[in-house]
């Protein structure tokens, strides 16, 4: 059991580094510093997007944007640090 809750809090954080990911990248293509042309950086944000659109889609459709600042992915690493820390608190006390 232990290892299974192990592996779900590091499933978490990966996504949560692929949310971080994905607004970083985002930045970068709008601001020209990476080459949106460029195949290897069109296949890492798409499998960065397929990832993460899924729960930011979700979070979109009940948080619109501020002034055109979507704060879905702030949220989002907010809704799963919040969910890891269940976890932490609530399987490991049953251990």
């Amino acid at each position: 059991m232990h290892s299974v809750v192990s592996l779900v809090l590091l499933l978490l954080k990966l996504w949560s580094l692929c949310i971080i990911a994905v607004a970083v990248m985002s930045w970068l293509l709008a601001f020209g510093v990476i080459n949106a042309h460029s195949q290897a950086v069109r296949t890492i944000h798409e499998v960065l997007f397929r990832l993460t659109d899924p729960l930011l889609r979700l979070i979109r459709r009940v948080v619109p944007s501020v002034a055109g600042m979507d704060f879905s992915p702030v949220i989002a690493l907010i809704a799963l640090w919040f969910l890891s820390q269940l976890i932490r608190e609530y399987a490991f006390a049953l251990l």
